[in-house]
């Protein structure tokens, strides 16, 4: 399964600081539960590859 590989199944995202300073992001799905903490400057690069990602799929879309 890839990027591009579609699948219909429902997951819950959640994003957050934990109390040890880290962020993390929860997915939920399946009955699988999967924590993933970063630092907070890893944090900020998955943002910006999230926004860079968002701007390309607009340009796609469009």
């Amino acid at each position: 399964m890839g990027i591009n590989t579609e699948r219909n199944i429902e997951a819950n995202l959640q994003i957050g600081p934990t109390d040890q300073g880290m962020v993390r992001i929860y997915v939920e799905a399946d009955g699988v539960e999967i924590p993933m903490d970063f630092d907070p400057d890893e944090a900020r690069e998955i943002a910006e590859e999230i926004m860079s990602a968002a701007k390309a799929a607009d340009k796609r879309g469009s």
